[in-house]
């Protein structure tokens, strides 16, 4: 078979996790974290990830995220996007924004490997739902050809499949791992991150979780501290022009009983996150938010029944907690994405480093943390 050299790693379930931010003392905002740290502390989502590595050129992979472990065509979930800057290629946005809801696994990748993910999701849906005739696969990218021979197209249906196959709860694994084993960030490697926020019983005892898929540019902040500008690796130092281009895929999930409405006005706050690690959703980045509910009762099913559907929402005034949640949940992600990844070589002999952690630890010191 074309493909069949591929070295294809499943990492989900190693139980050795990778270095993350709070490792090093650092833990962004007041909110506390669940109990993995990640989007899978929202009950029922689990995350799937497939790793390519073969020779010198192929640094590539899927990440999938299922938001309930049932059949998620028959009871879709409450979902909004948010774009942050549009230079991107999400399919099955335009229905998620008629509609308000996600009714397939996402599904993240390469750039070029999007319409072979939508197939395998359509697959997916359409083996586990006899007479369904149309299909919003929901598919994010972010283009890592620098490090991954990205024409090559080595992303494979059987692939996606497999990270959806084998999505679990519990840890994810960040940096080098599935859709962001070849992505870069702040000049550095970047890759997957994720982390969690929980709310106290008085403000409801929700969970916000998040995952992003970084490969983008700016000026690197962790903490508030100044590190690309300490390190001289920034957009725009000294006139270098270090490239500000590329994307950053974010999922956002939720417990909360939020419609379609608010969950719009959630996935905004994401942006802020990004901000405050330094990230200007440069012209060429394509910046999506995809944010949903797991709420039992605002599950949406396939078969109309009742005329009227009735739910009972949270109110606007209870929604600044999970904004809060939101932007702490994707600040730390994108920090664990380049904490936990490792410098890699790729496609025509080209490296990124990953970020100089001990380096990293002096500034922080420097400026108190």
């Amino acid at each position: 078979m074309r493909f069949a050299f591929l070295l294809i790693i499943i990492l989900i379930n190693m139980s050795v996790q990778a270095q993350r931010i709070r490792d090093f003392g650092i833990e962004p905002g007041v909110l506390p974290t669940g109990k993995w740290n990640a989007i899978t502390d929202v009950e029922g989502v689990r995350v799937g990830q497939v790793t390519l590595i073969a020779g010198d050129s192929v640094r590539t992979g899927v990440t999938a995220i299922l938001p309930h472990p049932e059949n998620i065509f028959q009871q879709k979930v409450p979902a909004a996007i948010h774009i942050g800057n549009g230079f991107g290629k999400l399919m099955g946005i335009s229905q998620v924004r008629e509609l308000g809801n996600i009714e397939t696994p996402i599904v993240l990748t390469n750039t070029l490997s999007v319409p072979t993910a939508a197939n395998a999701v359509i697959d997916f849906v359409l083996e586990k739902n006899a007479d369904v005739r149309s299909v919003n696969a929901v598919v994010g990218e972010t283009n890592d050809g620098y490090l991954n021979d990205i024409r090559g197209r080595h992303v494979q249906e059987q692939h996606v499949l497999q990270a959806i196959a084998e999505a679990k709860n519990g840890p994810v694994q960040e940096g080098n791992m599935g859709a962001g084993t070849g992505t870069r960030c702040f000049g550095w490697k970047g890759g997957i991150g994720t982390s969690s926020r929980t709310l106290p019983e008085t403000m409801g005892s929700f969970t916000v979780g998040v995952l992003v898929q970084t490969n983008f540019g700016g000026v690197l902040q962790i903490d508030g501290v100044p590190v690309g500008e300490e390190l001289g690796k920034y957009f725009l130092a000294d006139q270098l022009n270090e490239d500000a281009d590329g994307s950053c895929m974010i999922v956002v999930a939720t417990d909360a009983p939020v419609d379609a409405r608010n969950l719009e006005r959630v996935a905004k706050r994401a942006m802020l996150g990004l901000a405050r690690t330094g990230g200007i959703a440069s012209n060429g980045s394509g910046d999506y938010v995809i944010a949903f509910s797991t709420a039992a009762s605002l599950l949406i099913p396939y078969y109309v029944g009742a005329e009227f559907y009735e739910t009972k929402t949270l109110h606007n005034d209870h929604l600044s907690p999970l904004f809060l949640a939101t932007i702490e949940a994707t600040e730390e992600a994108i920090l664990n994405s380049l904490v936990a990844a490792e410098t890699m070589s790729g496609h025509k002999n080209r490296k990124i480093e990953a970020l100089p952690m001990e380096r990293v630890k002096e500034i922080l010191k420097k400026y108190g943390r």
